[in-house]
């Protein structure tokens, strides 16, 4: 069986939070279905959405998992997004950023052991 994933997150201003995905994501929305919703894909039948809908915005948790996510996050600072915090979990680290709606997507993925 083949997986694909179109996960989304409601927003109170769409056009600020376009903004800040942007950022997050590193590039434009790949399409953009209306005036109210970009998506962005991640790879291959994996796309994440941002939408404008005041009453369910600020609830998201999402993780994009990514093969180096210490590089993706230095990256991310070069953009001028930090974490507001980091969890570890054995080998996996999570780094999570929040919109300005409280929504949270972590970047993280398995972390080499310091030596």
């Amino acid at each position: 069986m083949a997986v694909g994933i179109f996960a989304g997150i409601a927003v109170r201003n769409y056009e600020s939070a376009l903004e800040w995905y942007k950022q997050l994501l590193g590039s434009d929305p790949t399409f953009c279905p209306n005036d109210v919703e970009a998506v962005w894909q991640l790879a291959e039948d994996r796309y994440v959405y941002i939408i404008e809908d005041a009453e369910r915005a600020g609830g998201a948790v999402s993780m994009i998992w990514v093969d180096d996510p210490g590089s993706e996050v230095a990256r991310l600072a070069e953009r001028g997004l930090e974490p507001v915090e980091v969890e570890h979990h054995g080998n996996v680290c999570k780094w999570v950023f929040r919109d300005p709606d409280g929504n949270e997507t972590g970047i993280g993925g398995e972390v080499q052991p310091s030596k």
